[in-house]
């Protein structure tokens, strides 16, 4: 049995034309501790309504373009760079403002579940 996965995802122009213009990889990659996305969204995208969760946080990392993200009612704009994490609890959507794709990763994660990281939860073999 390997002890790791791997899927091969395509150009973001392959990414873009899929559903939703994202991809998940939880099930391709076989995650046990999170999901993620990665997503490919055209100029005038906006989610038509606000979600939340019900244990899992998200994090955002805008790769490329730019957007915003409204979070209980108040805007923040995201540009390449831009990393965002979200609460369970916060009512969020998202929205491109630019005039390219805006290309960006999300994770989630069960709130509160990592016990360790970085050289914490590792060690050399």
């Amino acid at each position: 049995m390997k002890n790791y996965s791997k899927t091969e995802l395509g150009t973001m122009d392959t990414i873009a034309k899929s559903e939703n213009g994202k991809v998940f990889l939880h099930d391709a990659l076989n995650l046990t501790s999170c999901e993620i996305s990665i997503n490919s969204v055209p100029a005038g995208f906006k989610v038509p309504f606000n979600h939340k969760h019900i244990q899992n946080e998200e994090i955002y990392i805008v790769l490329s373009g730019t957007g915003r993200m409204t979070i209980d009612g108040v805007d923040e704009a995201m540009r390449p760079g831009t990393a965002l994490r979200i609460a369970p609890q916060a009512a969020r959507t998202i929205e491109n403002t630019g005039a390219d794709n805006m290309q960006f990763i999300c994770i989630q994660a069960r709130d509160g579940g990592l016990n360790q990281f970085g050289l914490a939860d590792a060690e050399i073999c």
